[in-house]
């Protein structure tokens, strides 16, 4: 068994605030991976091909989200990652609207 502190380098609370379980991450392709510790370049192995997100990247991991959040800030912090909320649900549809273009396709 490993402590979560080990991990994180001792590090108990993630440097940012705003990441949630959510929280898409990118890879920054052009960052060196050399210097990063064995969980540091294991998250950006998973994020290189495309997005994930924090649930993601610490399900990968087997690790909890506190101990997620707080390797993803370090990498944020240093440029290896960015951090963006997730896209919006959709808004509801315009029933007017659609009522409207019903009764112009019925018109037809």
């Amino acid at each position: 068994m490993v402590r979560s502190y080990t991990v994180t380098g001792g590090r108990a609370t993630p440097s940012r605030t705003s990441l949630d379980e959510a929280t898409l991450l990118i890879a920054d392709h052009k960052m060196p991976l050399t210097g990063l510790n064995p969980h540091a370049h294991r998250v950006m192995d998973l994020c290189l091909p495309g997005v994930l997100s924090v649930a993601e990247v610490g399900h990968h991991l087997q690790l909890p989200g506190a101990v997620t959040k707080v390797i993803v800030s370090g990498l944020v912090d240093s440029g290896h990652l960015v951090a963006r909320s997730p896209v919006p649900a959709a808004q509801q549809h315009d029933m007017a609207l659609l009522e409207r273009i019903l009764d112009a396709l019925h018109a037809l």
